[in-house]
């Protein structure tokens, strides 16, 4: 059994999803894991993961307007308003995604459906960093 981590920077320009499909298959392939499990974890909780259609970039759109309604700024209930309006609706929409993923790796790849990608989702409204920890373990 072999293991790998990898630290992959995301840079964001703001509210948005940000595929890294193409960046985490190109480290699976190099890591050289024939059957396994790939795992994703985002250091951040104003941002996250998700697995989602990469064709249609309606999708991303609809995503994003679905979120932004779900999680307003500047709601008069919110409490944590220190970092700015629009921290707090980001920690929600962290809370309703996923922080974590679980990919099997099939034939040296990451096992993905047809039309799907792998996305950081920022949900802050400023340029970040975000930081993508990779984990592949297998055979």
């Amino acid at each position: 059994m072999k293991q790998f981590t990898r630290r992959l920077e995301v840079a964001t320009r703001g509210r948005g999803l940000y595929e890294i499909t193409g960046q985490v298959a190109a480290w699976v392939a190099e890591c050289g894991i024939a059957a396994g499990l790939l795992t994703l974890f985002i250091h951040h909780t104003s941002a996250s993961l998700v697995v989602q259609e990469n064709a249609d970039p309606d999708v991303v759109r609809d995503l994003e307007e679905f979120f932004r309604r779900v999680a307003p700024e500047n709601a008069p209930w919110y409490r944590h308003t220190l970092e700015g309006p629009d921290d707090m609706p980001a920690h929600i929409r962290a809370a309703l995604t996923q922080t974590q993923l679980s990919v099997p790796i099939v034939s040296g790849r990451p096992a993905l459906g047809t039309w799907q990608g792998i996305f950081v989702f920022e949900h802050r409204a400023a340029r970040h960093a975000r930081i993508v920890l990779l984990h592949c373990l297998g055979e």
